[in-house]
C-alpha cells in the first residue's frame, strides 16, 4: 500500500487511515484530523441540517454462502433509511447495484430502493457493466442527463456533487481508470467555481491508491485529485471494498463504504479480496449505510456509518434460487483433459500454461464472485463466468497470449502456444 504520491505507507500509517466505524459513529474533520462526534452529538447538531445518504454495493442477485439473499439485506438497508429521524434530501448509490447486470436484478433493485421515496443518483460499479452492450443496460436506466459512461454533476444546498466513473476500460494489471475524456470534463466542470464551494465526489473504486495489489485504487486518480485540491472542503465517497475506511489529505477527506450484500477482508489480511464469510448472526454487523450532513456552510460534512444490526430486521434464512447460467458450457463437461485453469481466490491457477497449436484450454470459475477471461489483444473474450461456469478457447496460432479478468484486472495470466 502506498500514499497518493507513490511513497510506501507504513503499517502504522495504514492503521491510522483505517477508521473502522461502528453503529452510530459520526465522523467530522477539525483542523484536518478525523474526529468521532458520537450519535448524540449528531442528533443534537444535525437538526435542520442538509442530509443525504450513501448506499453501495447492493449486488442484487448475489446468493452465495456469505449472504444467501442480497435482496433481503438491501431491503433492510432501505428500511433503515426510511426510519431516519431527519428525512434525507436524496440517496447516492456508489455502484454495483446488480451482481451480473441482468434486467431482473436491476428491476428488483429499483423496486427496493423506490420504497425509500427519495431521489437517487447513481454511478456504476464494474458489476453493472457486464452486459453485451458494455454498460448499455445501466445507461438505459440511470444514464439520463449524464455524459460518457455515466459521469455527471449537480448542485444541492450550496454543495457541488460530482459523480465519476472509474470502472470502464480497465487494463490488465491495473486499477480503476477515469480516462482522458472524463478528466477533461472534470476540469471544465470545476473551472470558475469558487474555492470555498464544498465539493462531494462519489465514485465506485477508491480514487486514492488504497491497496494496489488488489486493484483497490484508480490509476489516474491523482490527476482528478489535483483538480480538487484548490477547494477548501472536498469529500470523496466510494464503495467497492465493502468496508469503512477513511483518510485525510489536506482538505480532502476520503471515505469508503460498507456493502449491503457481503463484507470483504481488510487489505492484505487474506490471500485475495472477495466475499468474506462470517457467521450468520454476525452478518448484520458488517453491512450498512452512511448518512452525511452539512452542519455549517464552511464546515466538513459529518459522516455517520451505521450497520444493519441496528435495523432490527431478521436476516434472510433461505437460500435463493440458483442464478441462471450464462457461460457457453457447464464446467463439469467443458474441460479438455489436463488443460484446465482454475479461477480460485482471485487467481488464475496455474498463472502460466504451455499448450500446443490446436489445443483447447478451459477456464473454470471456482470463486463465489463472477470473473471474465479476456486476452490483452482481445483475440479471445469470455462472457461473465458466475460460480461453477467455464469458458473454452481453441488456440490455432503459435504465440504468447496474456490475459486478465476485466472485472478484477489485477488478475492476470499467460498462455504460451507452440
Amino acid at each position: 500500500m502506498s500514499k497518493q504520491d507513490g511513497t510506501p505507507l507504513s503499517r502504522r500509517g495504514l492503521l491510522q487511515c483505517m477508521a473502522w466505524a461502528g453503529t452510530g459513529i459520526v465522523w467530522g474533520v477539525r483542523a484536518g484530523v478525523p474526529v468521532s462526534l458520537g450519535l448524540d452529538a449528531m442528533a443534537t447538531s444535525a437538526a435542520g441540517g442538509f442530509t443525504f445518504v450513501q448506499i453501495s454495493d447492493s449486488h442484487v442477485g448475489f446468493d452465495k454462502a456469505p449472504n444467501p439473499d442480497a435482496r433481503a439485506t438491501y431491503r433492510e438497508a432501505v428500511a433503515k433509511i426510511k426510519a431516519l429521524p431527519n428525512r434525507p434530501a436524496f440517496i447516492l448509490h456508489t455502484g454495483d447495484i446488480s451482481h451480473l447486470s441482468r434486467d431482473q436484478e436491476f428491476d428488483d433493485a429499483d423496486q427496493i430502493i423506490r420504497e425509500a421515496g427519495l431521489p437517487v443518483f447513481h454511478v456504476p460499479g464494474e458489476h453493472d457493466m457486464l452486459d453485451e452492450g458494455n454498460g448499455k443496460a445501466y445507461l438505459d436506466r440511470y444514464g439520463q442527463g449524464t455524459l460518457g459512461a455515466g459521469w455527471h454533476s449537480f448542485d444541492q444546498h450550496g454543495i457541488h456533487f460530482v459523480g465519476l466513473v472509474n470502472v470502464t476500460n480497465l487494463k490488465a494489471g491495473g486499477m480503476g481508470s477515469l480516462g482522458e475524456e472524463q478528466i477533461a470534463w472534470l476540469e471544465k466542470d470545476l473551472r470558475g467555481r469558487s474555492a470555498s464551494t464544498p465539493v462531494v465526489v462519489f465514485t465506485h473504486i477508491p480514487l486514492w491508491v488504497l491497496y494496489a495489489e488488489w486493484g483497490w485504487g484508480t490509476d489516474d486518480g491523482v490527476r482528478a485529485l489535483a483538480l480538487l485540491r484548490r477547494f477548501g472542503s472536498v469529500t470523496v465517497l466510494n464503495g467497492h471494498i465493502h468496508q469503512v475506511m477513511q483518510k485525510v489529505e489536506g482538505h480532502i477527506a476520503f471515505h469508503t463504504a460498507r456493502s449491503t450484500a457481503f463484507p470483504q477482508p481488510a487489505p492484505g489480511t487474506a490471500p485475495s479480496p472477495g466475499p468474506m464469510k462470517v457467521p450468520a448472526e454476525e452478518l448484520h454487523k458488517v453491512l450498512g449505510v452512511r448518512t452525511a450532513t452539512l452542519l455549517h456552510r464552511n464546515a466538513p460534512l459529518a459522516i455517520v456509518d451505521s450497520t444493519l444490526e441496528s435495523a432490527g430486521v431478521a436476516a434472510a434464512a433461505a437460500t435463493a434460487a440458483a442464478v441462471a447460467g450464462t457461460a457457453e458450457k457447464p464446467a463439469a463437461a467443458a474441460a479438455d483433459a489436463g488443460r484446465t485453469i482454475k479461477i480460485s481466490n482471485f487467481t488464475f491457477e496455474p498463472v502460466s500454461m504451455d499448450v500446443p497449436v490446436g489445443a483447447s484450454l478451459t477456464w473454470v470459475n471456482e470463486d463465489d464472485i463472477p470473473h471474465t477471461v479476456v486476452a490483452d489483444d482481445r483475440s479471445f473474450k469470455s462472457k461473465v463466468l458466475d460460480s461453477g461456469q467455464s469458458f473454452t478457447f481453441t488456440f490455432t496460432a503459435a504465440g504468447k497470449y496474456g490475459y486478465f479478468c476485466s472485472l478484477h484486472p489485477h488478475m492476470t495470466g499467460t498462455v504460451v502456444v507452440g
